[in-house]
């Protein structure tokens, strides 16, 4: 469920600004500095969407949409632009791109405006863009939602908290003292027995009745995984 995005522009700092950016929304991110790497990175690695800077050193904005769209029409692409350049947004949107901001921009706004991309490609009945998903457990975080094969689990706001970080590293062994420090904020003075209570609290909401996704590694910590 995790979108990848791909920032194509020739300036190193651009680039890495706004990765750094999108993967803070918990999206894939990946840089171009080229229209070549562009297509190249399209055509491996395949985007949901592009932010695309219309001025490159090899090839324009409006071939690289040209040669993507060739082979994966259905990603969407949102083009940088200067700021006076009124025929190249025109240009842009016209050749099948989807929407542009100028230049300077702010970070939000590009944000804001993938999001409206990505929503016009969700199927039917998907997660919202915000949703973790493993296996058949779902959690939405702007709606503060929990499902399990479609069936709600209400949880505490802690609870909510314990799972949303176990969901955000799926697979993963995380220590008390781990869970203490990203759920708590604070050091509990050593009361590691705050994490057990509350890992039982969410074995019983989660778990009951159903084949097991909280898991302990004995002298390690807990694991969250799908059901096998």
């Amino acid at each position: 469920m995790t979108r990848r995005i791909l920032v194509v522009d020739d300036e190193p700092d651009l680039v890495e600004v706004l990765c750094g950016a999108l993967r803070y929304e918990g999206w894939q991110a990946l840089g171009a500095a080229t229209g070549a790497e562009a297509v190249a990175a399209a055509r491996s690695w395949g985007p949901d969407a592009v932010v695309l800077d219309m001025m490159l050193p090899d090839l324009d904005g409006l071939a690289v949409l040209e040669r993507i769209h060739a082979e994966r029409p259905e990603v969407r692409v949102l083009f940088l632009t200067a700021k006076d350049a009124v025929e190249d947004r025109i240009a842009g949107i016209a050749a099948g791109g989807d929407d542009y901001v100028t230049k300077p921009f702010s970070l939000a706004e590009v944000v804001v405006r993938l999001r409206g991309l990505l929503r016009r490609v969700e199927p039917a009945g998907a997660p919202p863009p915000d949703a973790l998903v493993l296996g058949d457990l779902v959690l939405v975080e702007s709606a503060r939602e929990v499902t399990r094969a479609g069936q709600p689990i209400e949880l505490s706001p802690t609870e909510f908290a314990l799972l949303h970080y176990l969901m955000r590293h799926p697979r993963q062994v995380l220590s008390k003292p781990q869970i203490l420090d990203a759920v708590w904020s604070y050091d509990f003075g050593g009361q590691a027995h705050v994490v057990e209570l509350y890992i039982s609290y969410l074995r019983k909401k989660i778990d009951a009745g159903r084949t097991p996704m909280i898991h302990t590694v004995r002298g390690a910590g807990y694991l969250l995984k799908a059901a096998a």
